[in-house]
């Protein structure tokens, strides 16, 4: 069975940091694309950062560029997603997703192009 688990997500102050982790279940994440993704309460799910199957490759929403930095280890069958400075428009619930991909180094940031996600792990940013 193939499951996603998101863990690391919390409570910070703004301009703190978090690190959130997406650990694979019943697959290998080698074949996979992974991408991050957030949900703020009345929100429309949104597009954060991917990450290519060899890790050469990673794209970031304009929002987040500077501040997050998406990694992967597929020794670990996890991905890892590094956010500092974070801010309260940063609020929101965080899934990983997968997509499986035939090319090493590519991934994209559309949403509907991923087919496994996980159960979401909470972001808070507040003083």
């Amino acid at each position: 069975q193939l499951q996603l688990v998101e863990s690391g997500g919390g409570l910070v102050q703004p301009g703190g940091s978090l690190r959130l982790s997406c650990a694979a279940s019943g697959f290998t994440l080698d074949y996979y694309a992974i991408g991050w993704f957030r949900q703020a309460p009345g929100k429309e799910r949104e597009e954060v950062s991917c990450i290519s199957r060899n890790g050469g490759t990673t794209n970031y929403a304009d929002s987040v560029q500077g501040r997050f930095t998406i990694s992967r280890d597929n020794a670990k069958n996890t991905v890892y997603l590094q956010m500092n400075s974070l801010k309260p428009e940063d609020t929101a619930i965080y899934y990983c997703a997968a997509k499986r991909s035939s090319l090493f180094r590519q991934c994209r940031l559309f949403l509907n192009e991923y087919a496994y996600w996980g159960q979401g792990t909470q972001v808070t940013v507040s003083s």
